[in-house]
């Protein structure tokens, strides 16, 4: 399994939000280059960046963090928040973005994803597949619609997704653990290969998602957790790799 640490940019500023709620931030760095590659040094082998701002308002707002980000790792990095144009996304992997993560534009035109798997293919375009109390939810979390997740999940996969960023918006920032029976049940019944989001931040949660690996749970993005020292990238990665060596 792989482990991504997360680094959620706001006005260039590393932070967390608590459910996705602007109000609700905590500043942990204005440094955002330097803990990305803290988080190298550590062992990570892959990153996890949101443009918080992006998502928020429709387009990208960080690029410079970005940049400075991509200048410090010799790993690949994903990222999303506000993807919602060809040029968008071309722009994040002309900034040395391995994969792009696309949510809200997928729900409005799935024509969309179409066109960009067309042209880049299948491993570089993830899905931002973000559900509360089951339904999608959209513009950096602040709307809910009123299609179903595991719906969607399936119809991106039959349109050619095969990998989706799973996050239970209800979870997120608020360290009470992820939701297992709502992943397995999106690993089990969509086909997607899922990156587990929301909630991870205990030794015991990233044993209870190693054990859905099989399912196709292939990874499980960490953030909070990390900045708060409840875990570290390399404890993380031993969990869920023993023996592996960083």
């Amino acid at each position: 399994m792989i482990i991504f640490p997360a680094i959620d940019l706001k006005d260039g500023q590393c932070v967390r939000l608590v459910q996705g709620r602007a109000e609700d931030k905590t500043v942990y760095s204005r440094r955002p280059a330097e803990v990305a590659r803290a988080f190298q040094d550590q062992g990570a082998t892959w990153l996890h960046i949101v443009d918080l701002d992006g998502a928020f308002t429709g387009s990208p707002r960080n690029a410079e963090a970005i940049t400075a980000i991509a200048a410090q790792l010799t790993i690949p990095f994903q990222v999303g928040g506000g993807l919602r144009s060809s040029e968008d996304v071309a722009r994040m992997f002309s900034l040395g973005a391995s994969r792009v993560i696309i949510g809200t534009r997928a729900v409005s035109s799935p024509e969309f994803i179409s066109e960009l798997l067309e042209r880049y293919g299948p491993e570089r375009i993830v899905l931002g597949l973000d559900a509360r109390d089951g339904l999608v939810a959209v513009e950096g979390w602040v709307n809910r619609s009123t299609l179903s997740a595991l719906d969607f999940g399936r119809q991106m996969k039959g349109l050619g997704v095969i990998r989706a960023v799973f996050t239970d918006v209800a979870r997120d920032g608020l360290m009470a653990g992820p939701n297992l029976a709502s992943i397995e049940q999106m690993a089990r019944e969509s086909g997607l290969k899922i990156i587990a989001s929301g909630g991870v931040s205990s030794r015991e949660d990233l044993q209870a998602l190693t054990a859905l690996e099989s399912l196709g749970v292939e990874g499980a993005i960490i953030g909070k957790a990390l900045y708060e020292g409840r875990l570290t990238v390399s404890e993380s990665l031993e969990i869920v790799s023993p023996g592996r060596s960083c």
